[in-house]
């Protein structure tokens, strides 16, 4: 696809993920990380501008210098921002404001475009577009969870389903112990933290063919596996503690039946679904209960050719660090993913909110591990 129909698609598709919202629901911040809907809508646009049209196209005019100030993220060498816990008291920008500031960037990044470009600007302007995608699952899932934790638990739109059973049974999946490569090749586009393919020595282990169930989790919670310190890392022990952690996030007993909120709203649980939500530390005491564990990213993929993934994203048991060679570009681009590398976990895979053609095997996700309000899974290895 050219990058001109590339930049359409990609940008209409962030307000068509947004168009069954009220204006009300586009402002609200229920947590820390959860940013409001119009929050992401101008952050993504602030991008091309400020790093784009700002610096190469003669003759832009910026939309309003204050917007630099108010949809910053956490780009330290672009100037001051509002804090990410205040994006929520932003009345203002209003919600025709941010879209009008859409319409403005998105004039000029077409007929910008249109024009002959450097190969270090081609490769820039598709990581803002990646980077808006990556927004697009970030607008979903901070959705659900504004919507999931209103008391009316409203349905973001009744025609969307929700990600059923498994298609195949689980079995394992031996791999023998070896060498073996991992990280980005090819020329495609990937991001920086997938760089640097190199050998890693892998004992024999086995990973299962498909995900866990809410069936099988459910069997976790009955056996009273939230009560029992001995699964848990402490960490995790403390987290279920302090929060009064009983089950999955979206979960609720109601009349001693199992519901969860879903696009459509609060439905059955459906046991044969792959279980979604799940904190690290659930993950991990999950398979413990099990007497197995998580596979590490390398095992992950590793394997990746042999099961389907892309349901949901899964948690491995490898920290988030940089691989050997790994370099920052310079400037604020650098900051994109390193200054990361510190108390997070890796995920693989994708899920049923990644955009088209987002995801590959050797994609990096990461979160902090009581983090659960991205469609997070589990996927059991041993050995």
């Amino acid at each position: 696809m050219a990058l001109l129909e590339k930049y359409k698609t990609v940008r209409s598709r962030s307000e068509y993920i947004c168009a069954p919202l009220k204006t009300e629901d586009y402002v609200v911040q229920p947590v820390v990380d959860v940013s409001p809907p119009k929050w992401h809508l101008g952050h993504t646009t602030w991008f091309f501008e400020t790093f784009i049209l700002l610096p190469n196209a003669p003759g832009y005019t910026e939309f309003d210098p204050q917007y630099n100030f108010v949809f910053n993220s956490y780009y330290e060498s672009v100037g001051a921002r509002v804090i990410r816990t205040d994006r929520g008291n932003l009345s203002r920008p209003a919600v025709e404001d941010v879209m009008r500031y859409r319409r403005h960037v998105d004039a000029a990044m077409e007929k910008f475009l249109a024009g002959p470009l450097e190969a270090d600007l081609k490769a820039l302007i598709t990581l803002g577009l990646n980077h808006e995608e990556q927004h697009q699952e970030l607008l979903y899932t901070d959705i659900k969870y504004i919507l999931g934790h209103n008391p009316l638990m409203p349905a973001y739109d009744e025609n969307k389903q929700p990600i059923g059973a498994q298609s195949k049974l689980a079995n394992w999946i031996t791999l023998p112990a070896g060498i073996y490569e991992i990280g980005f090749q090819g020329d495609g586009f990937c991001f920086d933290n997938e760089l640097g393919r190199h050998k890693v020595y892998l004992n024999e282990y086995a990973i299962s063919s498909a995900l866990v169930t809410n069936q099988e989790y459910l069997e976790f919670i009955n056996s009273g596996g939230y009560q029992d310190f001995k699964y848990w890392h402490a960490e995790g022990w403390d987290w279920v503690k302090k929060n009064e952690v009983r089950c999955p996030m979206y979960w609720y007993q109601i009349d001693d039946q199992w519901q969860y909120y879903t696009w459509q709203g609060l439905r059955t649980l459906d046991l044969d679904a792959p279980v979604c939500h799940i904190s690290y530390y659930e993950a991990a005491a999950y398979a413990a209960w099990k007497g197995l564990r998580l596979p590490t990213e390398a095992e992950w993929e590793t394997a990746a050719g042999k099961f389907d993934w892309g349901q949901r994203w899964e948690w491995t048991e490898s920290a988030y660090l940089p691989y050997p060679g790994f370099t920052k570009a310079p400037g604020a681009i650098g900051e994109y993913n390193g200054k990361f590398m510190v108390s997070q976990m890796v995920l693989r895979g994708a899920s049923e909110v990644t955009p088209p053609d987002h995801s590959r095997i050797t994609y990096r996700n990461f979160f902090h591990p009581p983090l659960r309000w991205q469609f997070t899974g589990i996927r059991l290895a041993k050995g």
